[in-house]
C-alpha cells in the first residue's frame, strides 16, 4: 500500500527535541495546542499519571525517553555508579500507569540497553547518546507498526458505510498514525468508509476531545455520539465495525482497553456488528493467560464528581472509577497487529502469531 493510500496524520504527541522530552499536552485539546518539555524523570512519571501524555503505544515511548532523561542525569551525578542509581527511576516509571504493558515493554527494552552499556565511566559523555538510540528505535518502530496494523485492518473492512470508535487510539496515543485510527485512515484513503463515528468516552472525553480533533485535523468525516447512543446508532445498521485499540491483551485474547469498550463489544454481538482491537504485539502479554489477571488502574472518583474542578453531585455521593475493562475474546472478531491479523482469537491462535514474528 502506498503513502497515499495508507493516509497520514498531521499529529505527533511524543518527540524528542534539543536534548529534552517534548509532550503534547493532551489534558487541554482541543481547546489549546501546547507542548511541554521535560528534563527530570520525576516530571516524566507524573506526566504519565496525569494524563499529558497518554495511551499504551505513546505511554511505552513516553517512558523510553524518560529512561534517557534519568540516564542523563545519573551519569553525571556519578558516572562510576549510575546503573545502580537508575534503578529508582525506572521503578519510578514503572508505577505511573499500572495497566498499559507497553509501559513496561519499553522498560525492560531500555534495562537490557543499560545493561549492554560500557561500564567504564571514561566513555560516560557517550552512554545517554546511546540509550537515546534506543528509544528512538521504539518509536520508530511503533510507527512503522502502526502503518502496517493501518494496512491490515483495513483490508477487513468492505466498501462503504461507517464504523464506531471508542476513546483515542490514533496518532495521539501513539508513536504516529495510530492503531484503531491507523485503520481509520487507511480504510478512509481506499474509500472503504465514509463516516466515523466517535463517542465521548468519559470522564476525560478522549472521543470528544481527541479522536474527533484528530479525524477532523486530517479531513475525516466525524460525527460524535454520546456513549449510551452506540446501541441505538448500531440498531439503525449505521455501522459496520467497532473498531478500538488496547492497552494490554492476555494470551488468550482477552483484551483490556478504555472503559466503556467491554459494553460496546456487547452491544455489537447482539447487533450483528463486528468487533475489531488494534494494538501492536507489544501490548499483548502471553505471561497473562486471561482478562482476570489484568490489573485494572482505579482513578480518582474526583475525575467523574467534579467538572473544571467544581462539584457537580451531591455532597456525600462517591463515585467507582476504573479507568479500563476487559472484553472476553468470545466477543472480539479480529486481533489487529503488526505481525497478523487473528480472527475470532483464542489462545492457540495468539500464540502462533505471536511465534511468527518472534
Amino acid at each position: 500500500m502506498s503513502e497515499a493510500e495508507q493516509g497520514s496524520d498531521s499529529v505527533r504527541a511524543v518527540q524528542w527535541e534539543q536534548g529534552r522530552l517534548k509532550l503534547l499536552d493532551q489534558r487541554i485539546l482541543p481547546l489549546r495546542q501546547t507542548y511541554l518539555y521535560y528534563d527530570n524523570v520525576v516530571d516524566v512519571a507524573e506526566a504519565i499519571t496525569q494524563m499529558v501524555v497518554r495511551g499504551a503505544p505513546a505511554i511505552g515511548i513516553a517512558a523510553a525517553y524518560g529512561v534517557v532523561v534519568a540516564a542523563m542525569r545519573r551519569i553525571e551525578q556519578s558516572p562510576d555508579h549510575w546503573k545502580t542509581a537508575i534503578e529508582a527511576d525506572l521503578d519510578l516509571l514503572a508505577r505511573s500507569r499500572p495497566t498499559a504493558v507497553n509501559l513496561f515493554w519499553a522498560l525492560e527494552k531500555m534495562r537490557e540497553a543499560i545493561t549492554a552499556c560500557d561500564d567504564d565511566p571514561s566513555n560516560a559523555s557517550s552512554l545517554a547518546d546511546a540509550l537515546l538510540v534506543v528509544a528512538r528505535r521504539i518509536h520508530q518502530e511503533d510507527i512503522a507498526a502502526c502503518q502496517r496494523m493501518g494496512e491490515l485492518g483495513a483490508e477487513l473492512i468492505s466498501a462503504g458505510g461507517a464504523v464506531l470508535t471508542h476513546c483515542n487510539a490514533g496518532a495521539l496515543a501513539t508513536g504516529g498514525y495510530g492503531t484503531a485510527l491507523g485503520v481509520v485512515r487507511a480504510a478512509y484513503a481506499t474509500g472503504k468508509i465514509e463516516q466515523v463515528y466517535a463517542d465521548e468516552t468519559r470522564p476525560w472525553m478522549q472521543g470528544a476531545r481527541l479522536t474527533a480533533w484528530e479525524l477532523n485535523e486530517d479531513g475525516i468525516p466525524v460525527t460524535l455520539i454520546v456513549e449510551g447512543a452506540a446501541g441505538h446508532l448500531m440498531k439503525q445498521g449505521e455501522v459496520s465495525w467497532v473498531i478500538t485499540g488496547a492497552d494490554r491483551i492476555a494470551a488468550n485474547g482477552d483484551a483490556a482497553n478504555k472503559i466503556g469498550t467491554y459494553n460496546l463489544a456487547i452491544i455489537a454481538r447482539r447487533h450483528g456488528v463486528k468487533m475489531m482491537v488494534v494494538a501492536p504485539t507489544s501490548t499483548v502479554d502471553m505471561a497473562i493467560s486471561d482478562g482476570d489477571a489484568i490489573p485494572i488502574e482505579m482513578r480518582s472518583p474526583d475525575e467523574i464528581l467534579q467538572h473544571n474542578g467544581q462539584s457537580h453531585v451531591a455532597a456525600g455521593v462517591s463515585a467507582w472509577n476504573p479507568a479500563f475493562d476487559v472484553t472476553p475474546a468470545a466477543l472480539i472478531d479480529a486481533i489487529v497487529t503488526e505481525r497478523g491479523v487473528v480472527m475470532a482469537p483464542d489462545a492457540e491462535k495468539m500464540a502462533a502469531m505471536m511465534a511468527a514474528g518472534g
